[in-house]
């Protein structure tokens, strides 16, 4: 169904012809084959790309659940679940997380085929200026949406297929709700007080309010939004982090509390 998985990947970058760094951005709805987005970005932080899903939010919707690797800003190897500030957004308009598995491309290979077409139709005649560059994608993008058949939608267009999702993208949350649960809000440091006591979860949840499920009087079952992310001990001040293991390919929710 569309807007059941859309992938996300940057092409790898090139110079245009007057030197400047060409990085895409592609976003594509993985059973349509729909390409929602390419789009030469000035970096791979944070804020950049989340006004570019914004932007796409507003136009398509939002699917049920986003592919991507393991690396920044979609993933970090050294976060709750790989979670980073990007991702945990996600999670927080209630998309799940899908993830290839490490060194692994062909778990997003539909994706990887699109980048090597763009390699061999853009990146080989790079043009002018990154203006022009961006032209020349938005061109491909249409092409491609609207004059490419493929094989496995019965030669149709994506463009013939591809509806926008009945998810409306309105806004970002102010915050998450926990309905029966303390609620404690992260620092910018990625710290919460609990009994006077400052926990470090991460930076990933700075800015958004975990949910407290006790256990008994000494522990706390952490949640962000629908996701368990570890379990508090108040005697060790200490929070352990649920397990992500190497090839963990899904990270969707647990347990629904509501």
């Amino acid at each position: 169904m569309a807007n059941e998985v859309w992938t996300v990947d940057f092409k790898g970058w090139w110079h245009t012809r007057d030197g400047e760094r060409c990085e895409p951005l592609t976003v594509r709805d993985e059973h349509t084959r729909y390409l929602l987005d390419i789009r030469a970005v000035e970096s791979a932080r944070t804020e950049t790309i989340r006004m570019c899903f914004e932007r796409i939010f507003r136009i398509y919707g939002l699917p049920e659940a986003i592919r991507s690797d393991n690396g920044p800003p979609f993933a970090s190897n050294r976060s709750i679940l790989g979670l980073t500030r990007l991702s945990a957004w996600w999670v927080a308009l209630g998309i799940d997380l899908e993830r290839g598995r490490p060194g692994k491309p062909q778990d997003n290979g539909g994706h990887e085929r699109m980048h090597l077409d763009i390699s061999n139709e853009l990146q080989s005649c790079a043009d002018a200026d990154a203006r022009a560059q961006q032209a020349a994608f938005d061109i491909w993008r249409k092409t491609f949406n609207e004059e490419r058949p493929h094989e496995s939608l019965g030669m149709a267009f994506p463009a013939e297929v591809y509806a926008k999702s009945p998810r409306a993208y309105l806004d970002s949350p102010a915050d998450i709700d926990y309905p029966g649960m303390l609620r404690r809000k992260v620092h910018r440091t990625g710290v919460i007080g609990v009994d006077g006591i400052q926990i470090r979860l991460s930076t990933a949840f700075a800015g958004w309010s975990v949910g407290l499920q006790p256990i008994d009087p000494d522990r706390f079952e952490v949640y962000f939004a629908k996701l368990r992310i570890g379990t508090i001990e108040l005697s060790s001040a200490s929070f352990t982090g649920v397990a992500s293991h190497p090839g963990e390919t899904v990270c969707k929710p647990q347990q629904n509390y509501s």
